[in-house]
């Protein structure tokens, strides 16, 4: 799944995110658009794991700020 979260003041840094993320996802990729303004994440998490770590790392994220996009798999790897 693909998750987008609008970045604020206490987000914190990409790669300390994915780094938390590892436990749950090792193949978690986590970065910021090109506007620097949305972190986008790439993990097979579910959206509450998502905000458990998060909250676990000082920032206070509501469920509704974070955006779930739907899937473009298309199923060709099989994965």
């Amino acid at each position: 799944m693909e998750f987008h979260i609008a970045v604020s003041d206490t987000s914190p840094a990409p790669a300390i995110v994915q780094d938390a993320l590892f436990d749950l996802d090792p193949t978690a990729v986590v970065d910021l658009d090109m506007s620097g303004l949305v972190l986008r994440v790439s993990s097979s998490t579910t959206a509450v794991d998502l905000i458990e770590v998060l909250r676990q790392l000082g920032w206070a994220v509501a469920p509704e700020q974070v955006a779930q996009l739907p899937s473009i798999c298309c199923g060709g790897c099989s994965g």
